[in-house]
């Protein structure tokens, strides 16, 4: 056995005989997971396992939409970081990869570690490793070498962001790979903030296709990396709501959210009247829009010229600023 193998397989066994460790580090509760929930070996060899090639085509049918969003994005990471010999992967929420880039110098490497289409990088298949602790803890991870729980992953260092779905639902996980021994910590975190940056574009754009025919309201969050974007109907309804917006506007987590008035949920107040205010805005968009001509607003209303005045005598909207013309 090589010292080095000898040396993390020892590593591991002392956290695990820690009665404290995982309830101190992340990446010791990772270690404990996998050997006892997922009751794996960090001795174990072997390649990963890899689903069957019509798995694998049922997968990529199922996420193409996806895929096609993530494409060009995906393209514009491995263009920054591919130079230096890492692999951009995109994988399913089971941890299988779905796509790959890498340069085809560096193909072969990859290949050997099992970072290649159709892998299962699961943290139950592999234990602690970027991808599949990335899924589990549904968070960016950086498992930098012998952070791995196999000794045979200890080679490489993995960054990965999660990226979640319309409904706030895990979808995939997007990873960079880099089997380098000279990678430092300072370039594994300017290659995490790039990751992060990606799988946030992906995630916004996988949101705005979902609710295309919805306003996209850009809301505040208290995570400067999330998502965080509001889908409001026509009745000024939020219909849809990013993973991070959930959370900060305290929807549920994940699925389908019931319509709530976006007045509500921004914190808006409607006055005394939410009818008189859906009234008022209706006439003063309808007059806006006829720049003021009185008879043309009744006309888009589809009521009486003397209707629209009393409507507007009574909303207080007069012409004060002497704007408005009959027509």
């Amino acid at each position: 056995m090589q010292l080095y193998t000898k040396h993390h397989l020892e590593k591991v066994d002392a956290v695990l005989r820690s009665s404290s460790a995982a309830a101190r580090s992340r990446l010791a509760a990772s270690w404990r997971r996998s050997v006892d929930v997922h009751g794996l070996d960090p001795a174990r060899q072997g390649a990963p396992e890899r689903v069957d090639a019509s798995d694998l085509c049922l997968r990529l049918e199922t996420h193409a939409q996806f895929l096609e969003i993530a494409s060009p994005r995906l393209d514009a990471l491995f263009g920054l970081v591919g130079w230096s010999g890492c692999a951009v992967l995109l994988t399913d929420a089971d941890g299988i990869v779905l796509e790959q880039r890498v340069k085809a110098a560096d193909a072969p490497v990859f290949d050997s570690w099992g970072l290649s289409k159709g892998a299962d990088w699961s943290e139950k298949s592999e234990g602690t490793n970027g991808i599949g602790t990335c899924l589990t803890e549904r968070r960016r991870v950086i498992i930098d070498r012998d952070d791995h729980f196999f000794a045979r992953n200890t080679g490489m260092s993995c960054i990965d962001a999660p990226i979640f779905g319309p409904e706030g639902q895990v979808l995939a996980a997007l990873d960079v790979s880099s089997a380098r021994a000279d990678q430092t910590e300072a370039f594994n975190n300017l290659i995490a903030a790039q990751v992060t940056q990606t799988a946030r574009y992906i995630e916004e754009a996988m949101f705005r296709l979902t609710y295309a025919s919805a306003r996209i309201v850009v809301a505040e969050g208290t995570d400067a990396e999330a998502a965080t974007l509001l889908a409001i109907d026509s009745d000024d309804l939020v219909i849809g709501a990013t993973k991070d917006a959930r959370r900060v506007f305290s929807l549920d987590a994940s699925g389908t959210i019931t319509p709530k008035p976006a007045s509500d949920i921004l914190g808006r107040t409607e006055g005394p009247s939410g009818f008189e205010k859906a009234e008022r805005a209706a006439v003063v968009r309808a007059l806006a829009r006829t720049n003021g001509n009185v008879s043309a607003a009744a006309r888009h209303l589809g009521i009486g010229r003397a209707t629209l005045y009393r409507r507007m005598k009574r909303l207080q909207l007069d012409d004060k600023r002497g704007h408005l013309s009959q027509g």
